[in-house]
């Protein structure tokens, strides 16, 4: 299963979730009156408009090279990650802490809080299978490593599959945060504790903003391909008999499954051009069996120092 197709199934998981438990929770926070339920209605139309633009990034970032973008549109996706990570940041945390501390001059109890507690379950529950799914599918598109899963994700060049796996993670610490400011102000009878929850919240999504930004940007100006990919490459190039001596592979990530390389290599100086030419196209057609991600290979004959 490729990666661009286990991250559509993640993000239409995600999407669906979303979309169902935001018409819930603004129909809660309506009757119930409760600040948290709407910073999470809030929060679950941020995170589907962001994953609409995750899978326009993805499109987009699959149209094939042209002549004013030579290297492909790969990056696309890295780019409109970025505006995700913003947007979480500015809607999803700037307006739950917005609507937490204008909630704070009215201090009035909510009302009907079994239709809250009813509609944080539901959602607890879709966003619990939507974040399954997404975990599965990041499993099914990654190669077996026997760093941690947490390691794994932090590393991946994927944004779309590790974005919808932190927003998962975040809707369900903010649905038990609504919860306990749901529950906190009908025992003390107070809507203070509501207030506080959304400001959590607000709080909670300007941290996994702050994240994923650090994340996507990095992306989006340049990361070369991990260390045991580049590694492996120094084997390839290495175990070949015309090779003598050769510069560390230069790799860039133009893509989660896109990767140029660039190499200096110094050949044998008894090999004639016929004979180091076909060394390269060998090495070349290694490099391309063992990673397939590598889409463009560009090899030099050069004296290494």
């Amino acid at each position: 299963m490729s990666n661009a197709h286990s991250s559509k199934v993640s993000i239409y998981a995600a999407m669906a979730a979303n979309i169902a438990i935001g018409i819930a929770k603004f129909i809660g926070a309506g009757i119930s009156g409760s600040s948290a339920m709407l910073s999470e209605g809030i929060h679950s139309v941020v995170d589907s408009t962001n994953e609409v633009l995750l899978l326009y990034g993805l499109h987009k970032s699959e149209t094939g090279p042209d002549e004013q973008h030579p290297l492909g549109y790969g990056q696309e996706l890295y780019f409109w990650s970025l505006i995700v990570a913003v947007l979480i940041f500015a809607l999803g945390g700037g307006l739950s802490i917005f609507e937490g501390i204008t909630s704070m001059q009215v201090q009035a109890p909510a009302h009907d809080p079994m239709l809250s507690y009813i509609v944080l379950a539901a959602s607890a529950v879709f966003e619990g299978i939507a974040l399954f799914v997404s975990i599965r599918e990041f499993n099914k598109a990654t190669p077996k490593t026997s760093s941690s899963f947490w390691k794994t994700l932090s590393n991946s060049k994927d944004p779309s599959s590790f974005i919808v796996i932190f927003e998962d993670c975040a809707a369900l610490i903010g649905l038990g945060v609504a919860f306990i400011g749901v529950f906190m102000t009908e025992l003390k009878g107070n809507s203070i504790y509501d207030s506080i929850a959304s400001i959590i919240i607000g709080l909670l999504l300007t941290v996994v903003a702050v994240v994923l930004v650090i994340e996507t940007k990095g992306l989006l100006i340049g990361e070369s391909a991990s260390p045991e990919t580049r590694e492996s490459i120094k084997q390839i190039v290495k175990s070949d008999d015309a090779v003598t001596r050769m510069e560390s592979p230069i790799t860039l990530h133009f893509g989660p499954q896109d990767i140029m390389l660039a190499m200096n290599i110094e050949f044998r100086d008894d090999l004639s051009s016929d004979e180091i030419e076909a060394a390269t196209r060998r090495i070349e057609r290694k490099i391309r069996e063992s990673h397939t991600e590598v889409k463009r290979i560009f090899l030099e004959a050069a004296s290494v120092v």
